[in-house]
């Protein structure tokens, strides 16, 4: 028989092309390059109110193009906040201790731009604030989340917001044809930093002021003619939210404006209240503030 041979093995590796590469020629649908990431836009919350300050934190840093880089208290720390981290919008109260919205709002306007948020609806304030640079003007309990959001970001684009008590004041300077005679504002607003370098003392509410109006800080309270010690809060057993929903009752605000303040319905607000009720063994709104504050009569025969 004739011998077998083996096979020539097969290289598993081609051999090398002698050619050069091909170069790709460009194609005209040539992406470019990346796109920088979009910058989130920046705010300075000024507000008196903690809670205030803190419910609109949570909502515009929820927000994915929205950051809330400072807080203020007053106007004078929100012109400071604002001259340090230079933000896209500055969300500002009216009234404040010491330095009040209003009286900082020309210092502000030429740094950022400025949106009023707040509770003051007097006509005269909203056209002293307009005149003075505000970019816009929004009263709590007329704007939903959303709308809120969207005001920001409109006044980062030089774009006007205004709710409805704000338009009906434009809207009858519109009618008129003149603006209303300018004179003093209510409570001294906007004379803080004409009067004096240094902030005034926080202006003491006379007994014909609504808390409401004067948008005190959460849980302050005062008798007159003597002391309170402070109250023990935690015998009622209320939850956060309740503590929450209780300080902001103490201050003098509408369940419209605590639905507002907390980004929560009305229901749910008056849900809130009946447990408090319930827990404070109280049947009015004042006999509830009372209990909280510590001022209501000791009555040996119930406990709290």
């Amino acid at each position: 028989p004739a011998p077998q041979h083996p096979s020539p093995s097969i290289p598993l590796t081609p051999a090398p092309d002698p050619r050069p590469p091909a170069i790709p020629s460009p194609s005209p649908f040539s992406p470019g390059p990346a796109a920088p990431a979009a910058e989130r836009l920046r705010v300075v919350v000024a507000d008196d109110n903690p809670v205030v300050r803190a419910g609109l934190g949570v909502l515009l840093s929820g927000r994915a193009d929205i950051q809330v880089v400072a807080e203020a208290a007053d106007g004078r720390e929100a012109y400071e906040r604002t001259l340090e981290h230079r933000p896209d919008v500055v969300l500002l109260d009216v009234r404040m201790p010491g330095v009040d919205g209003i009286s900082a709002l020309p210092h502000l306007v030429g740094i950022a731009p400025v949106l009023m948020l707040t509770y003051s609806r007097e006509s005269e304030i909203v056209h002293e604030a307009l005149r003075l640079g505000a970019g816009g003007y929004l009263v709590h309990g007329e704007f939903t989340a959303n709308q809120l959001v969207q005001a920001v970001r409109d006044t980062k684009d030089g774009r006007a917001n205004f709710t409805v008590t704000a338009a009906d004041a434009l809207l009858a300077h519109m009618r008129h044809g003149a603006p209303p005679q300018r004179g003093p504002l209510p409570e001294g607003l906007g004379s803080a930093l004409a009067t004096a370098p240094a902030p005034p003392p926080p202006h003491i509410a006379e007994p014909s002021e609504s808390l409401s109006q004067l948008q005190p800080v959460v849980g302050q309270s005062s008798v007159s003619g003597g002391s309170v010690s402070t109250p023990n809060r935690q015998q009622y057993g209320l939850s956060s939210r309740e503590v929450e929903v209780m300080d902001l009752i103490a201050s003098g605000m509408s369940n419209q404006q605590i639905a507002a303040t907390c980004f929560i319905s009305e229901k749910t607000v008056k849900n809130h209240i009946n447990r408090i009720f319930t827990k404070l063994h109280s049947a009015t709104r004042s006999e509830a503030i009372a209990h909280w504050l510590g001022t209501a009569p000791r009555n040996p025969g119930r406990q709290p």
